[in-house]
């Protein structure tokens, strides 16, 4: 018998979106056919997969939805761990029956679940005291001075364009529903699971689960995720082919293979971006440094090509 090969792929929030032309659900649905073509590629080659994707357009979709629902009609407004679910259910519908018509299509027997996904984080964690992570639309002074007592918001002004509800980005400790993940994927089924990072929850001193405002990064928890399944692979699927250092400039360079160690140093100096390519590069990190075996970072299309050693970035332990 063949022996399984686990894999864990995080997919863009972004991904799903191409351009500011092409945001609406039908939209957002053929991007999730083409990711779901090329995943289904991945299993024809012999891999097993657990899928994590982000959320971060489709919370600020459905955020913006709620604000005006509750300002023309009076209508309550949705909290943010309840948008979290909300668009867990919505992505992982849309890459679940894409999956599935790509094994229909390609006789394919296999089966997929999205699973709603709790991510525990810590009450304590320093980012609760130092929120920086912008949320919803834009209020002026006075909504947001209101908000900001009697809701206990965090607002900011951004840079002359209004206040805005900014919350915290805290660390993911546990995925509470990783016995159900790592059942459906002894049984061979293909499991979408930590949506946007999971839904971040706190536990009391009697052991229950409670819904916060804060946002996780779906990089890390997809980490978690690949460290607690064991994972032969750990694949981010981004917006670039590879990764690079001195990105944007007349030095460019892309990466094919960089050890662990050498993603410390062009961290240190100051290679990747703190908005997109440095939380990949850490997470990943986290991956490596509690045994995982190797890491890859490309684009969708590249997915396959990268998997035969032909492209992408690849990380390694050393």
């Amino acid at each position: 018998m063949t022996e399984r090969k686990w894999a864990v792929i995080a997919i863009g929030g972004n991904s799903l979106i191409k351009d500011k032309q092409h945001q609406t659900v039908e939209d957002q649905y053929q991007a999730a056919k083409e990711t779901a073509h090329h995943i289904a590629d991945m299993i024809e080659m012999g891999w097993d997969v657990a899928i994590g994707h982000g959320n971060g357009p489709q919370v600020g979709f459905i955020l913006r939805r709620s604000e005006i629902a509750a300002k023309v009609a009076g209508m309550h407004e949705v909290p943010l761990d309840v948008c979290g679910a909300d668009s867990q259910g919505a992505i992982g519908y849309a890459l679940q029956q894409n999956l599935n018509n790509e094994f229909y299509h390609r006789k394919i027997k296999k089966s997929v679940a999205t699973v709603i996904t709790q991510v525990l984080v810590d009450k304590d964690d320093p980012s609760f005291q130092h929120p920086t992570k912008p949320i919803g639309g834009f209020m002026d002074e006075a909504e947001a001075q209101r908000r900001k007592v009697e809701e206990n918001w965090s607002v900011v002004e951004d840079a002359g364009r209004g206040w805005r509800r900014v919350v915290a980005s805290p660390l993911p400790k546990e995925i509470i529903e990783i016995d159900v993940v790592q059942a459906l994927l002894n049984q061979g089924i293909c499991a979408i699971t930590v949506g946007g990072g999971g839904i971040p929850v706190i536990e009391d001193e009697h052991g229950n689960y409670y819904g916060t405002a804060a946002v996780i990064d779906k990089d890390y928890a997809s980490s978690l995720l690949a460290q607690k399944i064991n994972a032969d692979l750990f694949l981010i699927s981004t917006a670039v082919e590879k990764v690079y250092i001195n990105f944007n400039t007349p030095e460019q360079k892309g990466i094919d293979v960089m050890t662990a160690s050498e993603a410390r140093q062009y961290i240190a100096e100051g290679h990747f971006a703190k908005g997109s390519m440095l939380p990949k590069i850490e997470a990943i990190l986290w991956y490596l440094d509690a045994g995982g075996k190797e890491a890859l970072i490309t684009d969708p299309a590249h997915i396959i090509p990268a998997l035969r050693g032909e492209t992408g970035t690849r990380i390694i332990p050393g």
